[in-house]
């Protein structure tokens, strides 16, 4: 009998476990599918105008296209997928991030804030934990470099602030430019119309969108996922469509070879269209600052299951359609659209172009999550 009451104890336990494991996938998936109605509008939406802004002046040979491409790739490959998704998203503050949360999580290491908050009276009720650091170790060398002078802890301060300011003019910027690209779409099949026309309507979209924000992460979350991951899966599968349609050669700029001989041949045209590549990795920085809504793994398994490769997809797919469309380079994203999903896709970028309005929300809550942290 004790043996039988032991096996069932075990089989109790295993039973357990495995519901455990079940349930932290199915709510992780959850959370991922979640975070792409909140973290990844503005990455989602830069296909709408990277190309025209790296060629504003025109296309003069194709192999530029394959350069710039190759640019894309790699940015995207290095800066958000490698950076951010793998390195940055690692240093949060407890579940925090963001330029604020970063600091905070500074201060509770090292006396470098104005007012200090390492007091007895500090450390015992907070839920942080405190490392210590080997003495002859590179933080704790940097820890008394930081600590020995009033200016570098200044200093310090006032770039977590500039930081942070920068953060919410590009939240306040490029998604008016994300809305106003996505809108102008309508001049490919009206071409007559007035920018007047299309300027009202992005007004309008701005005005409707920011009136949903009181209705809080979750529930706006849940909105736009749906409407994000299709997008994704759109441009994705008409970058596909391209590819096979147009010139499937575009594929060979995944060669770091097409990177250097377009900055060669280019010269300063070619770096300074580097400007214009840059927009393809904006918004980058939300998948740090939305660590305050999401965990880590959510917003990794969201960007490299879905958002990188159907961005890769998206941008490779344009390339092949401006090898043969070089004078279609202004409005290249609807161009290469088929007709018969050209009014789909026109109607979503208006919805993902706002899905990417929570950001300058999410800086206020770092920033009152800094003041909490600060303060206890």
């Amino acid at each position: 009998m004790k043996g039988v009451k032991q096996r069932e104890v075990c089989g109790f336990w295993r039973s357990a476990f495995f519901f455990y494991k079940k349930f932290s996938a199915i709510l992780l998936l959850r959370l991922a599918f979640q975070s792409l109605g909140v973290v990844y509008g503005d990455l989602g939406t830069s296909p709408l105008y990277v190309f025209y802004n790296t060629f504003p002046h025109g296309i003069d040979d194709p192999e530029d296209v394959i350069g710039a491409l190759s640019l894309i790739i790699y940015s995207l490959t290095l800066i958000p997928l490698l950076k951010y998704v793998f390195i940055v998203c690692r240093a949060n503050d407890n579940g925090q991030g963001g330029t604020f949360a970063l600091y905070s999580l500074l201060c509770r290491h090292a006396k470098v804030k104005t007012i200090p908050n390492q007091h007895r009276t500090d450390e015992e009720p907070t839920t942080y934990s405190r490392t210590t650091f080997h003495e002859h170790s590179f933080a704790a060398k940097t820890k008394k470099w930081l600590e020995a002078d009033a200016f570098r802890r200044n200093s310090l301060l006032m770039l977590v602030l500039i930081g942070t300011c920068m953060v919410i003019g590009d939240g306040i910027l490029t998604p008016a430019i994300s809305v106003l690209s996505a809108s102008g779409g309508i001049k490919v099949d009206h071409p007559k119309m007035r920018n007047d026309v299309v300027v009202l309507m992005a007004v309008f979209i701005l005005v409707g969108l920011f009136s949903m924000q009181h209705y809080g992460t979750d529930k706006v979350g849940w909105l736009f996922a749906p409407i994000v991951l299709i997008w994704f899966i759109m441009i994705g599968c008409i970058g596909i469509f391209n590819i096979y349609k147009y010139d499937s050669s575009v594929l060979k700029a995944f060669s770091l070879l097409y990177i250097y001989r377009y900055l060669k041949t280019g010269k300063k045209k070619g770096w300074t269209s580097i400007g214009g590549i840059m927009l393809s990795i904006t918004g980058t920085e939300a998948l740090f600052a939305d660590l305050a809504h999401f965990p880590v793994s959510a917003i990794q398994l969201a960007f490299t299951v879905v958002v990188f490769p159907c961005l890769l997809l998206a941008y490779s797919g344009q390339a092949a359609y401006l090898m043969e469309n070089r004078d279609h380079v202004q409005d290249a994203f609807y161009r290469s659209i088929p007709d018969k999903v050209y009014w789909p896709v026109f109607i979503i970028a208006l919805w993902i172009a706002e899905a990417w309005h929570r950001r300058p929300e999410c800086v206020i809550y770092c920033t009152t999550c800094f003041h909490n942290n600060t303060m206890h």
